[in-house]
């Protein structure tokens, strides 16, 4: 309604400091805001909605090009790190010698190159991803060579396997800490390198701090070399492996798989309380076949005329590791086995037996702890 006249002032001034204090008392009592992105030290940025620092991972599948297309899935997965595995080559197990191959070419691919590296960091960097770089060693001489048959025959061959090493292992580092890459794996299951090195990996993991200023990790396999490695304390994060075998049938049902997690859970436990440091997954994932929790490390049979697909145990065995590991003060976080960029729902058959999650209920579960 309308009003005439002028009213006196004075009330709504003798009102005012009551006002001013009933304000601040209410404003007291609001929710806090949302925590702002928070910047990494190496460039990066943490998503505001995250509750905790915990690393959500995927191991990265280097290709011949990439586009911000093929980041927007893991976003919507809820991943907040890609690892990505450049390659050195070794000619053989007892050869001391680790071959550097930093370009794209008939060798690697794109993504594998320091080219490709760079530009895939910078596409993940843009939607708040992180990157842990983790060079790995191929080892010719047969289909079944992997980098725990690395092994010397004299103390000679030995320090001239640590000087190639080195050598390989700094120019990644160089080339993280140019790029301002979020953290550095400085080594994948080289298993008898590992144990009884300990002063040469001090030596390195020192030269490697002088160049490189982000966090590091070394990734051991599950079978015991995580046990057996002394220069965790020089480390940020205990690197794990994680394929451990969970049941000795086909199609196990989900307290199969708790059950079984409750032996290495105490083994992990007993490296994490020696050295105090957080726990992480470098690589863990189960491939889509009944037989995914007997031997987690294997990949499946590709010359098999009919290999059966088994999602259910897949989604299972995703289940029971995030329930047993996920909650735990000291556990740092996984990084999935493995993830492959552009991948569509009605791809590659191969692809769709192997150890990605996409398309599968598997992701589901992935994307519902990665949400957490």
């Amino acid at each position: 309604m309308p009003v005439s006249g002028r009213r006196p002032l004075w009330p709504p001034l003798l009102l005012l400091p009551v006002l001013l204090l009933l304000g601040w008392w209410q404003w007291g009592r609001m929710p806090p805001l949302p925590p702002t992105a928070a910047p990494s030290p190496h460039g990066a940025t943490t998503p505001a909605t995250l509750p905790d620092k915990r690393l959500r991972g995927v191991n990265w599948v280097a290709a011949d090009s990439a586009s911000s297309a093929n980041i927007e899935p893991l976003v919507r997965a809820g991943v907040t790190w890609i690892a990505q595995t450049p390659f050195g080559w070794q000619a053989g197990a007892a050869i001391p010698e680790v071959r550097l191959h930093t370009g794209a070419g008939n060798r690697g691919y794109w993504g594998e190159s320091d080219r490709g590296l760079l530009a895939t960091t910078q596409l993940a960097r843009r939607r708040g991803i992180r990157t842990m770089l983790k060079p790995h060693i191929w080892v010719r001489g047969g289909s079944g060579a992997w980098p725990g048959d690395i092994n010397m025959t004299t103390d000679a061959d030995w320090q001239a396997w640590f000087a190639s090493y080195s050598v390989f292992l700094l120019h990644y580092a160089q080339l993280a800490e140019t790029s301002k890459m979020d953290a550095l794996c400085i080594g994948t299951e080289l298993q008898h390198a590992s144990a009884g090195h300990e002063t040469e990996w001090r030596t390195l993991i020192k030269q490697v701090r002088e160049v490189y200023h982000g966090p590091l990790t070394y990734a051991a396999n599950w079978s015991g070399e995580f046990e057996e490695i002394r220069f965790w304390d020089a480390l940020d994060y205990i690197g794990i492996q994680a394929y451990f075998p969970l049941s000795t049938t086909v199609h196990p049902a989900k307290e199969t798989l708790l059950a079984a997690w409750k032996q290495p859970l105490r083994r992990i436990e007993a490296v994490q309380k020696r050295y105090k440091k957080p726990v992480l997954f470098t690589e863990i994932g189960y491939k889509t076949t009944p037989d995914a929790a007997i031997q987690p490390w294997a990949w499946p049979d590709r010359m098999a005329v009919v290999t059966e697909t088994d999602q259910q145990t897949q989604r299972l065995c995703y289940e029971a590791m995030f329930e047993t590991f996920w909650r735990r003060p000291w556990f740092q976080g996984t990084f999935i086995w493995k993830w492959y960029p552009g991948l569509q729902a009605d791809g590659s058959a191969r692809r769709h037996l192997d150890f990605t999650p996409q398309h599968k209920p598997a992701e589901q579960v992935m994307a519902h702890w990665y949400g957490r």
